[in-house]
């Protein structure tokens, strides 16, 4: 990640804070484009988001999303964080591969990931899918939780737009 463009963090403060928040909410909604074109989406557990920015997921390789990304002419996906109760939401647009790197997979492998994978990193098909943002946002309280609920029942009241009780932050790759 090299160009920032942020509303409130810039430079290396931006893509630091998005690693802070795609590292913390875990969960994301991976979106692929299906064979009719439709947006299809599902739940994937992120295991980092490395200093050059590649965001890293296990998966196997026989399933319908590595399909769909790898038929897509440039491999692109999406990503969407959401952690409702903090408020704190993040959109990732990025390009996919799959990598069958045994070194980085012991590395980034956990044992809550045997749910998924029955005989962990000997599960047969298991591989790691590695996303290289294009263009990331993210959205978080500017003041923390009770301040930004106060600024939004405020702004209830009132009518008004709530603009300054969140933080907005842009990364382009």
């Amino acid at each position: 990640m090299t160009k920032t463009d942020a509303d409130d963090l810039t430079g290396t403060a931006a893509i630091e804070r998005l690693k802070e928040l795609v590292e913390d909410i875990d969960f994301t909604m991976l979106t692929t484009r299906d064979a009719e074109g439709n947006l299809v989406s599902r739940p994937m557990s992120t295991r980092e988001m490395d200093d050059t920015g590649d965001i890293w997921f296990f998966t196997l390789e026989d399933t319908k999303k590595v399909d769909e990304a790898e038929a897509d002419p440039e491999h692109d996906v999406g990503l969407a964080y959401i952690d409702a109760k903090g408020h704190r939401y993040v959109s990732v647009a990025g390009r996919a591969r799959v990598v069958h790197d045994h070194a980085k997979m012991k590395d980034l492998y956990t044992p809550d990931l045997d749910i998924w994978f029955e005989n962990g990193l000997e599960t047969p098909g298991i591989v790691l899918l590695r996303v290289t943002p294009v263009e990331c946002e993210f959205w978080e309280p500017r003041h923390g939780k009770i301040v930004t609920a106060a600024g939004m029942l405020r702004a209830l009241v009132t009518k008004d737009t709530p603009d300054d009780t969140m933080r907005h932050g842009r990364v382009s790759c």
